[in-house]
């Protein structure tokens, strides 16, 4: 219940601070007859208030925040997170479309989003041949999108749905990888580094982990833009009792000439104008049980579709996680570009 939030717009000073007691969220939500929402109050415009000389039984509106920061039901907690620190808040209500509050994402339970004891692995050491000049002086995953290195999207996306150790594998030019995220403390968790003396493609950087993980790790490139459920899908992969879980795309292409198919005789059998070719692609995002990250061979060059490979031979099971279609794998300029127009 959000009742115990709300004041209507006679409230008095003296009110708000009564809510600001009882809701223990920082944060006042003023709405009208229609219980629509009209504007905020936080203990800072309460004490603001009293320093300018308001009595506790005058009307709080002259202190409302009408011009204040909301989002939607439908926006992630990365984009939430993210939003949060940009603008040095601590409270952020959800509205929806007619007006109205659906909840109030706070800070520290954002942070706190079901706290989980998963790993995860970013593959962050790739050059990025294909961008040309802008990976001359950055490593890829450093390439900026709306403002933001892709790499410190895709972890605090994983921070926004509780994973709080974070393993980055980095190569070429290291030093800007590290000089930026340090020790993860400024985006809310613990980063450490698997550092490849020589390339070990997309799986081998597991064998350099510290210790044997106890759970399920997250393994994914450092070049996506993705809005994926993190917990979602390590949900499906431990319901499904995966030995490996594979996250999915769905690609569609269109051919632009039309189509036939014919018979070794040399007959027309059939004409299909321009069809539409759909399959479902791998998305560089997996779930690991920690058998399979033990599978991974030392220092060795070892793309993990090998060990999807050697799984599906030896009958182990392998999950098909539905990633949905908000994804870009950042690999040459024009998805660069769709994903600077999306972000």
């Amino acid at each position: 219940m959000l009742s115990h939030l709300l004041l209507d717009q006679n409230s008095t000073v003296r009110d708000a601070m009564w809510v600001l007691c009882r809701g223990l969220m920082g944060i006042v939500i003023i709405v009208d007859e229609r219980q629509v929402v009209q504007g905020v109050v936080t203990d800072g415009d309460i004490r603001r208030a009293l320093l300018s000389g308001s009595s506790l039984d005058e009307l709080i509106l002259p202190y409302v925040q009408r011009n204040f920061f909301f989002v939607s039901p439908q926006t992630s907690h990365t984009k939430v997170l993210d939003m949060m620190r940009a603008r040095f808040i601590m409270q952020v209500p959800i509205i929806d479309g007619k007006g109205r509050l659906k909840g109030v994402h706070t800070y520290q339970d954002i942070l706190g989003y079901k706290k989980r004891p998963n790993w995860a692995v970013i593959m962050a050491g790739g050059k990025g041949s294909r961008l040309g000049a802008l990976t001359e002086l950055i490593p890829k995953p450093m390439v900026k999108v709306a403002g933001k290195p892709i790499l410190e999207r895709i972890i605090l996306h994983l921070v926004g749905f509780g994973i709080e150790n974070i393993f980055l594998s980095v190569s070429y030019l290291s030093h800007v990888v590290e000089d930026h995220f340090g020790n993860g403390s400024r985006f809310g968790c613990k980063i450490q580094y698997l550092r490849e003396q020589t390339p070990m493609g997309s799986g081998g950087s597991l064998s350099l982990l510290p210790s044997v993980p106890e759970h399920p790790v997250i393994l994914m490139n450092g070049d996506l833009i993705s809005e994926f459920n993190v917990g979602k899908m390590l949900d499906f992969h431990k319901e499904s009792q995966a030995f490996a879980s594979m996250a999915v795309s769905e690609y569609i292409h269109r051919v632009p000439y039309g189509c036939v198919e014919t018979l070794p005789s040399g007959f027309l059998t059939a004409i299909h104008e321009k069809p539409v070719i759909e399959k479902k692609i791998n998305a560089g995002i997996y779930v690991l049980s920690p058998e399979a990250v033990q599978s991974v061979p030392l220092d060795t060059f070892f793309p993990i579709t090998v060990l999807f490979e050697n799984a599906l031979k030896l009958n182990l099971p392998c999950g098909v996680y539905d990633a949905g279609s908000e994804w870009i794998d950042i690999g040459t300029p024009e998805e660069l570009y769709r994903a600077r127009g999306a972000a």
